[in-house]
């Protein structure tokens, strides 16, 4: 049996609590090792369950589909409630199995992901009743001069850079996995390495192709 691990974490510095990255890992690895398989492939997420674009799980749905192989989860519990993960397994149709719940199949998935649905629908509307009450008590809610402060302040654009900031580093935590297979595989030049990211369809942070300049800024946020 072949597999395809899916892992993914909120922060790229999430601890080892048996919900970061390592603990999934080892989870993942030993499930396989024990029925004599193989992971072929492995994806990594750096994201925060409430997005629903999830551009490495598309990925490896897509290679599971290619080769045949099972895509492999560690912890189907603490999925339980990302409902974009789970209806996207649904709609897919791609043979799953869970580390921690090999019994689970399409119908406990199905459940799973109505009940995440409801419960962040209920959520949000807790969110809306809890605002409505504050308001009619005569609470006031937020600032109206609070924007242009900000930017009177010049925040709102210090603001807009951390921001951004994030989004980068989120973007380069999701390439690094490829990186370090490249390098494990013998290519370390700059322009090597923007060449192996560029046959391999990977996107640079701007949407376009890898050069060696946009690689070594790569190397140096990660390093970072």
């Amino acid at each position: 049996m072949r597999f395809v691990a899916y892992y993914r974490v909120s922060t790229a510095r999430q601890g080892a609590s048996g919900l970061g990255l390592a603990a999934q890992q080892e989870a993942c690895e030993s499930f396989a090792a024990g029925r004599g398989a193989t992971i072929a492939a492995a994806f990594t997420e750096v994201e925060s369950g409430k997005r629903n674009d999830r551009p490495q799980l598309q990925r490896a749905l897509h290679e599971a589909r290619l080769t045949g192989a099972v895509l492999l989860i560690a912890k189907l519990d603490r999925l339980s409630r990302d409902a974009a993960f789970l209806l996207t397994l649904q709609r897919e149709g791609v043979r799953f199995v869970a580390a921690d719940m090999p019994e689970a199949n399409e119908l406990t998935v199905g459940i799973m992901a109505l009940v995440a649905k409801q419960e962040r629908e209920a959520i949000s509307k807790r969110t809306r009743d809890a605002l409505r009450a504050a308001k009619a008590r005569g609470q006031k809610l937020g600032n109206p001069n609070g924007a242009a402060a900000l930017r009177r302040a010049g925040k709102g654009n210090a603001a807009s850079v951390e921001a951004q900031q994030q989004r980068a580093d989120t973007f380069a935590e999701q390439v690094r996995p490829v990186l370090v297979e490249l390098e494990a595989q013998g290519v370390a030049s700059l322009p090597k390495l923007a060449a192996a990211l560029n046959a391999r369809g990977v996107l640079s942070p701007r949407g376009g192709k890898w050069y060696p300049a946009s690689v070594a800024a790569l190397k140096e946020r990660l390093a970072g």
